[in-house]
């Protein structure tokens, strides 16, 4: 069996949208969300986190803010059964505030370098691949690659989420959250 992902975007697939989370005790998961996480894991997928976070470059939390809460996530999912097999975040921004942050880097969703940076670390196989996020850049490597993708619970408009419906993007499916994408994985609904 060849190596494969689900990359995840974190907030809004896996937590519930907050601007800027960067507390721990802010953090909730979507209902169904470690389920699938579990269940994913054990039919032989790498949960990946993928995430821009932007809230770095603002100056509103730090590196180590950002770092804290991102440790805290992987042992809450250890102590509820599941793993995340890696995790990467951008904390770039072209306009950014924070000088030390202010460029146009390859991270930044819709970039792709960060998943490409997982598949070297990880020896992906993008073609067995999934990847699963609330906004069309979480799903770039899809557009460019045999990795196929699910857009829930999304935040983009309604014409977006119809051309995803209506097969504009060839390998983007729409699930309402994480635990129907997974379910689609799981039952070979996406193949």
């Amino acid at each position: 069996m060849s190596n494969r992902a689900v990359f995840l975007d974190r907030d809004g697939t896996i937590n519930i949208e907050k601007d800027y989370l960067y507390r721990v005790e802010d953090f909730e998961f979507i209902p169904g969300c470690v389920d699938a996480l579990r269940d994913l894991t054990r039919a032989g997928y790498k949960p990946v986190i993928i995430t821009n976070q932007s809230g770095i470059a603002r100056g509103y939390y730090t590196e180590d803010d950002y770092l804290t809460l991102d440790e805290w996530l992987k042992e809450r999912l250890r102590s509820l059964g599941t793993e995340i097999a890696a995790s990467y975040f951008c904390p770039h921004l072209p306009d950014a505030p924070v000088e030390k942050y202010r460029c146009t880097c390859t991270c930044r969703k819709p970039s792709i370098g960060l998943f490409g940076k997982a598949v070297k670390d990880l020896d992906l196989d993008l073609s067995a691949s999934y990847a699963i996020g609330d906004r069309l850049r979480d799903l770039e490597i899809c557009r460019r690659s045999e990795c196929r993708g699910f857009l829930i619970n999304t935040t983009e408009s309604d014409a977006v989420r119809d051309e995803v419906r209506n097969g504009v993007y060839p390998n983007i499916r729409y699930a309402p959250d994480l635990a129907e994408a997974a379910s689609m994985i799981l039952n070979r609904l996406h193949a």
